[in-house]
């Protein structure tokens, strides 16, 4: 059984706050590093805590995707790639477990030094590390590989290479990054970048590989075969260099992963009923409970595994972009809010099984308290009061209906706030003072038919507030390119956040983000207390500080009412065929076993 797991959700917060308070002078260790305090395991440790070290090796599992891939290279910000490629075929210097909030042990390096003020970090390769075409690791493809992603790579790399002062080679097998600000999570972002082979794409452009050609890395897995749109197949490599390192046992137990590709849900949900598929994960708790009775289910073949976790709720949901009117307006965003019938929308969508998002980081130790703001928290939102919106500082909460369809008393909310802000209904139209109709679209994803039916749901109660919406299903090449550069009204949304916020943060809600394209800040977030306070959170060495800031960042982005949010995903629902086997030690993250199969195992019998 695995009791284990639910007797570490009690202590969370006390273990949070454990990590946070140890003094940061002790943080530095060889072997690995954490971002507060020492990581749980010692120098010898013998595998991962959550992985099984005699887990067989062998066997085949089939995965799927909607949409498609026009890449290999999950590298780079142009086209499209099959989003499991950079999780399953290449490593970094340091490997996360994720038993941890935050702690990272060696991979390609064997140990790594950093001062106390975490101004630079050096990393030591292992000198048995290869790539997967046997050539080894040296520093030289260490520094390229920084040097490519931070300036031609995917913007999610680039903005950590703007925080390096240099980055030099200090011996035969080390390196060494200087930082040019003060942030002590740079030591621990630097040994997360993926390490590529520089040989590889001499004489070649780097930004504009195709669907024939994956860059070589070091991780256990390589592309054996793929055909655009259809399928990617990825093979063991039989001479992975990493296969008897601690970090290692019990992981990357599968012969081949395979992921096939599907127009949408459905078809591919039919796939797995049928059984081309091994494993789905189910988002749905309503389909979870009443989709999956088909024949394979009640033999036995396929198994429901519900797997917890610790996480944050993150954010899922509608996002609003305030870059174009009426979206601008907050009032129109809450009048918005306000319309969206979310007990009514749960009940019929997923049997009302799964809790609402309340907040960017609910369902943890970090997510905002109800009521006003108070103490820290409080200290660190009032110096921008005048520019935080209703609620930040006093108190705020989505609103709830009756569970009604009608939802009369919300509806009449939102009219007055659609008042307020110079809408009124002409002729059965929502109209503002020059005549213009308030009508926008959703720019959907081909596929995603659930969020087309919450759509379909709420443009009936928006009808009766004189809106008039529609819908954009396009293809995943478009839904892509399109969110890339902000050109939508509305478009789903979703965001998962750890237990450790840390750099991402800018990438997904700064300042930066309103005007550069191709970053996560898809809402246009433009706050300067949102901006003040991710370096609040990062430069925090105490666990006052730390949560007050990550609360109170909490308030600024939920109370912008940058996002209208349905359902969290409280629990991973993975569907599998019988032969899966995971171990019954789950981590603080238990959730990412689904996502990433990496201590699951084939047994036939």
């Amino acid at each position: 059984m695995r009791s284990n797991f639910f007797s570490k959700i009690a202590s969370t917060l006390a273990g949070i706050t454990l990590l946070l308070s140890v003094n940061h002078a002790t943080a530095e260790s060889a072997h690995g590093i954490a971002m507060y305090g020492q990581p749980d395991l010692p120098e010898d440790f013998s595998s991962l805590p959550y992985a099984n070290p005699n887990a067989p090796k062998g066997g085949r599992v089939v995965f799927g995707n909607t949409g498609g891939f026009d890449t290999l290279n999950p590298f780079v910000q142009k086209g499209t790639a099959p989003w499991q490629l950079r999780f399953w075929g290449y490593e970094s210097l340091m490997g996360r477990s994720w038993d941890e909030p935050f702690s990272l042990y060696g991979l390609l390096a064997e140990s790594i030094e950093t001062p106390d003020d975490r101004s630079w970090v050096e990393f030591t390769l292992r000198p048995e590390a290869r790539f997967s075409d046997g050539s080894p690791v040296t520093v030289d493809d260490v520094i390229w590989s920084y040097e490519t992603l931070g300036t031609v790579g995917h913007l999610r790399y680039r903005g950590f290479w703007s925080k390096i002062e240099s980055i030099t080679q200090t011996g035969p097998r080390k390196v060494r990054i200087v930082f040019n600000t003060e942030d002590r999570e740079l030591a621990l972002i630097a040994g997360l970048r993926p390490i590529l082979k520089k040989g590889q794409w001499e004489g070649k452009d780097f930004t504009t590989s195709g669907p024939s050609e994956a860059p070589i890395g070091t991780g256990a897995y390589v592309v054996a075969a793929s055909d655009p749109g259809r399928y990617v197949s990825l093979q063991r490599n039989p001479n992975y260099w990493g296969e008897n390192l601690p970090f290692r046992k019990g992981t990357q137990n599968f012969d081949e992963m395979r992921v096939e590709f599907f127009g949408d849900q459905t078809v591919l949900f039919e796939a797995f009923k049928v059984g081309e598929l091994t494993a789905v994960r189910e988002y749905n708790a309503g389909k979870w409970d009443r989709g999956y009775n088909f024949p394979a289910v009640q033999s036995g073949d396929v198994v429901k595994s519900e797997i917890p976790h610790q996480r944050p709720s993150g954010i899922t949901g509608l996002a609003m972009n305030t870059r174009r009117a009426p979206f601008d307006d907050w009032r129109v965003r809450e009048a918005l809010l306000y319309a969206f019938n979310f007990e009514y929308i749960n009940g019929t969508v997923t049997g009302g099984t799964q809790p609402r998002i309340t907040s960017y980081y609910s369902n943890s130790a970090l997510g905002m308290n109800p009521g006003p703001a108070k103490g820290r928290v409080r200290d660190l939102l009032e110096p921008y009061a005048d520019t935080l919106l209703p609620g930040a500082l006093d108190g705020y909460s989505l609103p709830m209906s009756d569970g009604t369809e009608r939802n009369r008393k919300n509806l009449r909310i939102a009219t007055k706030l659609l008042s307020e802000a110079g809408w009124k209904v002409q002729d059965g139209v929502l109209q503002n003072s020059t005549g213009e109709a308030f009508e926008f679209s959703v720019l959907l994803r081909q596929g995603d038919g659930e969020m087309q039916t919450i759509v379909e749901m709420y443009a009936r109660s928006l009808e009766r507030l004189g809106i008039i919406i529609t819908t954009e299903t396009v293809d995943n090449a478009q839904y892509v390119s399109r969110q890339n550069d902000y050109d939508f009204d509305m478009t789903r949304y979703r965001r998962d956040l750890s237990l450790s916020p840390g750099n991402e943060q800018y990438l997904y809600w700064g300042r930066s983000g309103v005007n550069q394209t191709g970053t996560r800040n898809l809402m246009g977030v433009d706050s300067p207390a949102v901006e003040a306070l991710i370096p609040e959170m990062l430069n925090a060495i105490s666990a006052e500080h730390f949560i007050s800031a990550v609360r109170a960042l909490d308030r600024a982005l939920t109370t912008g009412r940058y996002v209208i949010p349905i359902w969290q995903f409280d629990k991973g629902r993975i569907a599998h065929a019988k032969e899966l086997q995971f171990p019954d030690r789950l981590p603080l993250y238990g959730d990412r076993l689904g996502f990433m199969p990496d201590v699951w195992w084939y047994e036939p019998n």
